[in-house]
């Protein structure tokens, strides 16, 4: 068995093994990081050969931590990135470039139908129906995104929402608000077959499934980096945050909002949260707009997504799609069904 993991900034580790009766052995670490002493490869490979091969990634980690010499200097990967090399080679996981990507952009819907089309699309990958797929989203009107966990009314003003003329609409995914205007953001959804993060925790697999978004904002020189467990920053603040859901057909919803132009006191008059936050910090009023993109390229948002499009397609490949016509009435009866409903968005009131 063959296990890959390419450490999110870091180094690739790679694993090969065989499980005899439920045991590990033949176990070998190769990999393109740095290790002192060179007598620690051997203690890696000694501390896995003969655990049970039904072992959790702690369980791995933790085996590893312990057989390291004192002194032992790890560069580039850590025991855990083996462990989860490991579960990815006992579980038989893929990489981005086993499959034929595709990307959209568009088109420009109502927001409660962009959670639909969020759910439909990966519900497709999962079957199997459509291509592994990055979605660029893009907005017809404001809206505030709760997470599928979110109070209402602990994190909206609605009358201040309904004042602005916002939406509120509720996802499948866990996390915090999004606050959404058109050109303000830029928002994008990876739908993917779940063997792609197999044997990675949620907090391996957010900074895996972003590494590509990270090296496009660097090319575009922001020094951005990834905060787990699931922010992408920069020295100079907060750029964005991502929100990921395992659906049990076998697909990843995996989706990140990044601020480009936002209105801040806006902002802090839709979002309940917002003021706390900011009470937090001695300050009565955002006063500015909230714009690590735009500040620090200087460039569209069109052209920055054109820069996250091209890095996307040559890092994985991929081709351009559209939304099909039966996608589309998928997504619109979904509104119908579940997300245009009362009972959804406020089933936490």
């Amino acid at each position: 068995m063959h296990g890959e993991f390419k450490v999110p900034g870091g180094k690739l580790v790679v694993v090969d093994l065989e499980v005899d009766d439920g045991v590990i052995s033949g176990f070998r670490l190769a990999g393109d990081f740095f290790l002192e002493p060179d007598g620690a490869l051997d203690s890696i490979d000694e501390a896995i050969n003969g655990m049970p091969a039904g072992s959790d990634a702690a369980a791995f980690a933790k085996a590893i931590n312990v057989a390291l010499p004192a002194g032992a200097l790890l560069l580039g990967f850590s025991p855990e990135a083996v462990a989860t090399a490991i579960r990815r080679a006992l579980q038989k996981a893929t990489g981005w470039r086993d499959y034929e990507w595709q990307v959209i952009q568009g088109p420009a819907v109502d927001p409660v139908l962009q959670m639909a089309l969020d759910q439909v699309l990966s519900e497709e990958v999962g079957a199997g129906i459509r291509k592994p797929t990055l979605r660029i989203w893009e907005w017809e009107k404001p809206a505030v995104v709760l997470g599928s966990f979110q109070s209402v009314k602990n994190e909206v003003d609605e009358a201040n929402a309904t004042k602005h003329g916002f939406d509120i609409v509720r996802r499948i995914s866990g996390g915090g608000a999004m606050f959404m205007e058109a050109g303000s953001v830029i928002t994008y959804s990876i739908h993917a077959p779940a063997d792609l993060v197999q044997g990675m925790s949620f907090a391996d697999s957010y900074a895996f499934l972003d590494e590509w978004v990270i090296i496009a904002l660097k090319s575009l020189g922001i020094d951005a980096s990834y905060v787990p467990l699931n922010d992408i920053t920069s020295p100079t603040g907060k750029i964005g945050g991502a929100a990921q859901k395992r659906l049990g057909d076998g697909a990843v919803l995996h989706h990140v909002t990044m601020s480009y132009d936002m209105d801040g006191d806006k902002m802090v008059e839709v979002l309940r949260i917002g003021r706390e936050k900011m009470s937090d910090k001695g300050t009565k009023s955002a006063n500015k707009r909230v714009d690590p993109l735009r500040s620090q390229t200087g460039l569209s948002r069109a052209e920055i997504i054109d820069r996250m499009k091209a890095t996307f397609s040559s890092l994985y490949g991929a081709t351009p799609d559209e939304i099909t016509s039966q996608e589309m009435a998928k997504a619109e009866q979904l509104v119908v069904e579940k997300f245009g409903t009362e009972e959804w968005l406020r089933r936490v009131p």
